[in-house]
This record gives C-alpha cells, sequence and structure tokens, in this order.
C-alpha cells in the first residue's frame, strides 16, 4: 500500500510542480486550490471523506474498498506536500541553466525532461524520503476503514487475546525499524548528493 501510494503520489506532484512552475492559467489555479486543500485538512478525514462521504454522493463508488480509498487518500494528501518541494527543487536550478536550454532550441517538455528534472530530482530526494518515512507510519490509518494491515492486524491480535502492550509495542518496533532503515538510507543519499556537489 505505502509503495503504490508512494510512486503515484510522486507522479502526481511532479506533474503538479510542473503546471506550477510552467503558470498554465487554469490548471495552476486548480492545482493552487488542490494543494491547499490537501494540506489543509487531516489526511483521516480525507480518509474518511473517501470511503464514507463520496459513495453517497456518487452511486458508482459504492463499491470502493478500504484498500483502494486508503492508497486515493494516501496518494492525494501526500501528493500535496510533495508537489510543493518539488516545486521549490525546480526553481532552485540556476537560472543559467533555463536560459542555455532555451538558447539550442529546446522546449519546455524537453527541457524539464533532460536538465531541470534530473537536477531537482538531486535535491528534492531528501525530503521525499522523509515524506515516504511519513506516509509509511500514516498506513496505520487505513485499518480506520477496515483494511487489515500491520495495525488492523495488531489490533485484532490484542482484541483476541488481551495481550495489549506485548502487541502494540512489537507493532511500534516494526515501525522504528522499517522507518530507521529508510533514514540509513536517506543519509546515505544525502552524503552522495553533498560529495557531488561539491565537487
Amino acid at each position: 500500500m505505502a509503495s503504490v501510494s508512494m510512486i503515484l503520489a510522486l507522479i502526481l506532484a511532479s506533474l503538479f510542480a510542473i503546471i506550477r512552475v510552467v503558470r498554465f492559467p487554469v490548471l495552476d489555479a486548480a492545482t493552487r486550490l488542490f494543494i491547499s486543500f490537501f494540506r489543509g485538512t487531516p489526511l483521516l478525514v480525507q480518509l474518511f471523506l473517501f470511503y464514507y462521504g463520496l459513495p453517497q454522493l456518487f452511486s458508482f463508488l459504492t463499491a470502493i474498498d478500504g484498500v483502494t480509498a486508503a492508497i486515493v487518500g494516501l496518494t492525494l494528501h501526500f501528493s500535496a506536500y510533495m508537489a510543493e518541494s518539488i516545486r521549490a527543487a525546480i526553481l532552485g536550478v540556476d537560472r543559467s541553466q533555463w536560459e542555455a536550454a532555451k538558447s539550442i532550441g529546446m522546449s519546455t517538455g524537453q527541457m524539464m525532461r533532460r536538465i531541470i528534472l534530473p537536477q531537482a530530482a538531486r535535491v528534492a530526494a531528501p525530503t521525499l524520503i522523509n515524506y515516504f518515512i511519513d506516509l509509511i507510519k500514516s498506513t496505520s490509518l487505513a485499518f480506520t476503514l477496515g483494511v487489515t494491515e500491520l495495525m488492523g492486524a495488531a489490533q485484532k491480535e490484542a482484541a483476541g487475546s488481551f495481550l495489549y502492550f506485548e502487541t502494540f509495542i512489537v507493532v511500534a518496533v516494526i515501525y522504528w525499524v522499517v522507518v530507521e532503515s529508510l533514514a540509513f538510507v536517506q543519509s546515505k543519499i544525502e552524503n552522495r548528493l553533498s560529495k557531488a556537489v561539491s565537487r
């Protein structure tokens, strides 16, 4: 669930960031509204909105299951945050790079794909890993939609065995190990990026 949400969020965030940078008139306004809403409301409210609220308005959504609702909610929520990080990274690329690309006749798409985005990705990578860590921890909210992920399974186990402390301390340790592993990867990436910049 976390991996799928992260991949989809990264794709959406990149698209939103490009729209914000290039400033397509109507799309830019819509993207600003999207980012404002999903950054300004709690994730749990968004999950409930997708799972319980929207099916009441649109009958074709009544078949949506908890996993799908969780993936959609996590994807949209984190794409809003990631979009701003990617946008900042894109704007951080030296203006001479933009001008050089334009001077040799590159289109906006070619310039973004070949020159700007690869450089922005190096800058944004540590922050995006932080969001991935937050996303992994946020998957624990999926159990409120009836999804039997780690937290949901722990809830059932604890309710059956009455070993609440033992069960949830194991869950905490699992999350801790996963997050620390990602933090280790993040530190390695940051070290490599700092060395690349210093050369």
